[in-house]
């Protein structure tokens, strides 16, 4: 899976499948992490969602995480600021892929 480091953060790209329980993440996709999430794509609660369940995982305040690209489709791009690219790879590590 690809990401990249810039001046603002770490981003990544996601495939999201919303309406979908429990939220999750299901897998690597090509270049994609693949998310499933329990919300409903309506009034932006898909994307509250995801950020969410990102910010649990890697244990990074809701604050720090946006949606770059995407913000109406199911292929997003997540900006991470201030994550560490070692914490970055070894959540990767933890899904099998990096």
């Amino acid at each position: 899976m690809k990401y990249q480091v810039g001046r603002q953060g770490l981003s990544f790209s996601v495939k999201v499948r919303p309406g979908a329980a429990p939220s999750a993440i299901q897998g690597i996709e090509g270049d994609f992490l693949k998310v499933r999430l329990a919300a409903p794509p309506v009034d932006g609660k898909a994307n509250e969602e995801l950020i969410r369940l990102i910010s649990g995982l890697l244990h990074l305040p809701k604050s720090k995480i946006s949606i770059r690209a995407g913000v109406f489709s199911r292929q997003k791009v997540l900006l991470l600021e201030q994550f560490p690219e070692e914490n970055f790879q070894q959540f990767l590590r933890g899904l099998g892929k990096d």
